[in-house]
């Protein structure tokens, strides 16, 4: 289990507690949390799940894959922490993990 804390564009927090191999994603569906749409359901074919990484944990949540940059280039105010959350696995090395939803998404 990690701890993954969720912060939307008007900084609400939410702090939930993801089971290893889920999504960053599916955790923010699953707990109701604001400006993550999923409308693909996790395929990384759109953009609805995008999040800013916490500049301390972009390392490790790795670099996008091509798929996932091509689909980052259809969401708003993309920077260079920008993720697609169904692209990001739960492992006990992202326990503190955090991120931001863009005003965009809300």
């Amino acid at each position: 289990m990690a701890k993954i804390t969720y912060i939307t564009f008007d900084g609400t927090v939410y702090d939930i507690e993801a089971r290893n191999g889920t999504t960053v994603m599916e955790n923010a569906v699953r707990n109701a949390v604001p400006g993550i749409e999923a409308e693909c359901g996790g395929a990384c074919a759109c953009a609805t799940c995008h999040v800013y990484v916490d500049e301390a944990w972009v390392e490790r949540t790795g670099e996008p894959q091509p798929m996932e940059e091509d689909m980052l280039d259809f969401a708003s105010d993309v920077q260079p922490n920008s993720r697609l959350s169904c692209q990001i696995r739960v492992s006990d090395a992202l326990d503190g993990l955090v991120v931001r939803i863009p005003a965009s998404q809300g």
